[in-house]
This record gives structure tokens, sequence and C-alpha cells, in this order.
């Protein structure tokens, strides 16, 4: 799929979000694409900007009879980045944590998350892990506000996998079908795609 999108780093008319994301349809659709997509689960969790629900979807329409092994590798990338994210709070909020929340405009939502922390615990983490709700903000304020780190990582464990999963079921049991309409409307699905991730940080500031 990655072979669909013509674009290069010196292409003006593409944004630094399409060219990261670009970039990494390419690393997803060589032999290290389990790894890439490890990775940017990973550093989703913490800092990076796109989700890898579409890394996780390509590789599955490639492969569908590994669906559930690549969403197994995708969820304990995102919660072992979670865990860094906690770190991240725990240890550096004043510093690290307060960027990476001022980068997406997050700053102003630290408070009203740490009421719902107060309110419901690390349980409040399970609607960002499995909802468009960017999940790195819940991570890193889990760890400024000392959640439980254990449920903290149980509730990221079950919320992720069950995110998932669930798209691992969907590639699984529609392989065929999903692949050719992803290749017929890529482009459309790619907009959408950007439309989702900017709809996730609108909904936050709209919900809290």
């Amino acid at each position: 799929m990655a072979g669909e999108i013509e674009a290069t780093d010196n292409d003006a008319h593409y944004s630094l979000l399409q060219r990261i994301y670009i970039r990494c349809m390419e690393w997803i659709v060589t032999p290290a694409g389990v790894w890439a997509l490890f990775f940017i689960a990973f550093a989703e969790s913490s800092f990076f900007p796109i989700p890898p629900d579409v890394f996780l979807i390509a590789l599955c329409i490639s492969i569908p009879t590994k669906s559930f092994k690549y969403a197994a590798i995708c969820a304990v990338g995102s919660v072992l980045g979670g865990a860094l994210g906690y770190g991240l709070g725990l240890g550096f909020m004043d510093t690290l944590g307060q960027h990476i929340l001022d980068w997406y405009g997050l700053h102003d939502k630290y408070e009203v998350v740490q009421e719902m922390y107060r309110k419901y615990d690390a349980w409040a983490v399970g609607v960002a892990g499995f909802t468009p709700l960017p999940y790195k903000l819940f991570t890193i304020t889990a760890g400024a506000f000392k959640i439980n780190f254990t449920t903290f990582i149980l509730v990221s464990l079950l919320s992720r996998s069950a995110r998932f999963f669930l798209v691992a079921a969907l590639i699984y049991k529609f392989g065929a079908p999903v692949q050719h309409f992803i290749k017929r409307y890529f482009n459309i699905l790619s907009i959408a795609f950007m439309v989702l991730l900017i709809g996730g940080f609108v909904l936050i500031k709209i919900v809290l």
C-alpha cells in the first residue's frame, strides 16, 4: 500500500504529520514491519503523534492469518509505551511531560484529567485506551498524579488489547474484501484517518 503513495520529504504540499505517516507506512511493508509496528505503538503512548491502528491494519491485511499476532504485538508495545509515559509524568512532568502536552495543545486539560483520576483512579485510563481520546495524555498524567502503577498497567492492557484485537478480528474475518476496499479507496481512507486523528484531540477538548 505504501507504494501507492508518492511523496518525499521535500514535497511541500505534505504536512509534517503526513510525511511521518508516509515514512512509517514504508517501514511497515518491509520485513522489519513487525518491529516498526511495535515501536510505533510504543512511541504513540507517550509522544508519537499518529495512533498505531492504521499500521496494524496494514500488517493484518498483508497476512490476515497473523492478525491476532500483530494485535498482541501492538498491544504489548502500546502498554510498555504507556509505562514510559507514566514514568515521564512521574519524574519529568515539569519538563518533558509539560512540553509534550503543550505540543499537542492538551495542557489546559491537565487539571480536568486529574479530577477524573480522583474519581475513577486508574480506570479512567481505560476510556482513553479504547477510544480516540489521546492515550498519551492519560499515561503522562497518570504518572504525574501517582496513580497505582499496577492497576494502571492492567487497565491499559485490557483496554488497548480490546481495541487492537477488535481491529484484528475484523481483518481476520473480512480480510480479502477489506484489502480490496483499502487498495481502491486508499487516498480517501488516508484523508479519513487524518480527520479521525484530529477528531480525537477535538473530542477531548469537547468532552473535558
